[in-house]
């Protein structure tokens, strides 16, 4: 895979942030096909999130970037890094995307879930990705593109840009709060309910696939015994209705590529 990646420091807010050039194969895999929503932005958000001048806010599929604070939390490492450089992008588009709608349109919140692209057609959670400025997630079914963001955010780790500077992998053991991670640990047991698979790992935290989901996983009854590195949102059950032999920690992964053996 040829990339062109050029380096550049700029201060933010008393940090620094890298931005990387990419182009060539990467990006081209992640190029939009079809007809893409030519619309207008009226705002950044944050890193992964805009507002559009028709009101609209839209959730960008298959990045999550760092979260900016609120109400008195200070922000994460990186955040003001990943808005300011979606800002970049979109003004270098004179403030026009274009965007494909996900399979599941909207979230929970309200938020339309899409991809964005540039007038030259590549893919700006791609771009983000390369650079460092936010993790790869795919959530099913809104999965296109995981492949080619997955590939995007090899380059950024490989080369340890932005989020990948600061070591952000826990292992399962030292969980001490609910939120975006990206765990290793041993996977203890593999359990199948009528709630669907339960990888049960050190730690405790146990890893949730439900049956609709579980059989793009494959053989994942073969993870017994092996490390992997699993991502997704972590649930504190900790106070909650559950069995004493339960795991205070949940991660429900919907997609194979946020779930990796290791060894």
């Amino acid at each position: 895979m040829r990339l062109a990646i050029a380096l550049k420091k700029a201060s933010l807010v008393g940090a620094f942030f890298i931005s990387a050039l990419v182009s060539g194969p990467l990006l081209a895999l992640c190029e939009g096909s079809g007809a893409l929503e030519s619309v207008s932005v009226a705002q950044v958000v944050d890193g992964d999130t805009l507002r559009l001048t028709d009101g609209r806010n839209v959730r960008l599929i298959g990045l999550n970037t760092p979260e900016r604070g609120r109400n008195g939390m200070p922000d994460e490492p990186w955040a003001n890094a990943a808005k300011d450089r979606l800002q970049q992008l979109v003004e270098a588009n004179g403030r026009r995307v274009g965007l494909r709608l996900g399979q599941q349109p909207r979230d929970h919140y309200g938020r339309y879930l899409a991809h964005a692209f540039g007038r030259d057609g590549n893919n700006l959670e791609a771009q983000l990705l390369a650079e460092g400025m936010g993790y790869f997630v795919a959530i099913a079914p809104n999965v296109s593109l995981a492949s080619c963001h997955l590939d995007a955010e090899r380059v950024a780790r490989r080369k340890g840009l932005g989020v990948w500077r600061d070591a952000p992998i826990v292992a399962a053991t030292a969980l001490r709060k609910g939120g975006f991670a990206i765990v290793q640990a041993r996977v203890e047991r593999v359990e199948r309910n009528r709630g669907g698979v339960w990888l049960e790992l050190e730690g405790p935290l146990v890893v949730h696939v439900e049956h609709r989901d579980a059989r793009a996983f494959g053989e994942i009854a073969t993870l017994a015994g092996r490390r992997i590195e699993a991502r997704g949102w972590v649930v504190d059950r900790q106070g909650r209705q559950r069995d004493a032999k339960s795991a205070r920690w949940k991660l429900k992964v919907s997609h194979p590529s946020m779930l990796q053996a290791l060894h």
